[in-house]
């Protein structure tokens, strides 16, 4: 089902609109029935406290537009240098190297297509599903031990001088924060547009990797969906009942899916369709999503060509 792909000040206009899993209705039991992303809420925040915001988005989603209509590829492989910053008030908070090394691994497969559930794809959507071909390298973890049990999603974590760690180098380097994030919240990422100083990805140490103790959400898959956000996608629903995500080959989806939904799940939004819940960018559990698609792929890609925001990434 093919979406019209809106203006960027127009997209801008609805992501603006609130999502309906707000920070202050999410809860640390419902946490494990239901994921929370917290990026949208962080984004309107960021578009309220900069005006200029908006500005630059602007001009970020009309040149991913204008690099897509006119298929500029990235010559070479994208490999991602990785810091992973650590802050832990508890033992358990204290993830070890192997589980950082698991999330890196999860992100490595999920983003080169080699997850072995992507066979799992429904011959529906197989035509469509991409091997993304971005690739991630660890190359520093930072550890700081702090007094503070729960981070919210203010960034406070990402800044030093209100007690957790400054992002490396942000321009060239993806930084990712692992702390408690506390209300629910499995974890969050910040847009391209966004301050240097703040770039990054924030995940709750409780899913940070391959765990034992996090089930559903124990398989690394919140990461694949939040560095997704990091690379300029929205969820799948686009924010809004039967939203736009900007993709086209993105199935329009009622709302945000929640469990392992079994396919075909018929979408209420017309004509009726098929909608592609084991996507990245949808919130069911990480056993239920397995998948990107050509149109996600490049969107992310056109980031990274020459003159792009992220460009400074390319090898």
């Amino acid at each position: 089902m093919k979406k019209v792909i809106l203006s960027a000040m127009t997209m801008l206009l609805l992501f603006s609109c609130q999502n309906d899993q707000t920070e202050s209705t999410i809860d640390a039991t419902n946490a494990m029935a239901k994921r929370a992303c917290a990026s949208q809420e962080v984004l309107d925040a960021q578009l309220k406290a900069d005006p200029t915001l908006v500005l630059r988005m602007n001009q970020i989603e009309a040149f991913t537009q204008k690099s897509m209509l006119t298929s500029r590829l990235v010559n070479g492989k994208i490999i991602i240098p990785v810091v992973v910053n650590v802050l832990y008030s508890t033992a358990a908070e204290n993830i070890s190297d192997a589980q950082i090394q698991s999330q890196i691994d999860v992100l490595n497969q999920d983003y080169t297509a080699t997850n072995t559930d992507f066979s799992n794809t429904p011959a529906e959507f197989a035509g469509v599903a991409a091997n993304v071909g971005i690739t991630f390298e660890l190359i520093k973890i930072n550890r700081k031990s702090t007094n503070k049990t729960s981070w919210g999603t203010r960034d406070a974590m990402k800044s030093t001088k209100k007690g957790g760690l400054d992002p490396t180098s942000p321009t060239t380097t993806l930084n990712m924060w692992s702390c408690n994030i506390g209300g629910g919240i499995l974890g969050y990422a910040q847009f391209p547009g966004g301050a240097s100083a703040t770039d990054g990805v924030v995940i709750d140490s409780d899913y940070f990797g391959i765990t034992t103790a996090s089930y559903p959400y124990n398989l690394g898959r919140t990461a694949s969906h939040e560095v997704g956000h990091w690379m300029n996608l929205r969820h799948i629903w686009g924010d809004a009942s039967c939203g736009d995500d900007l993709v086209s080959d993105t199935p329009v989806h009622k709302t945000s899916n929640f469990g392992v939904p079994t396919y075909p799940y018929v979408s209420t939004c017309l004509p009726a369709h098929n909608e592609m819940t084991m996507n990245y960018m949808d919130y069911t559990d990480d056993r239920g999503m397995y998948m990107f698609t050509n149109g996600q792929k490049a969107r992310m890609t056109a980031l990274f060509v020459a003159g792009g925001v992220r460009s400074g990434f390319r090898n």
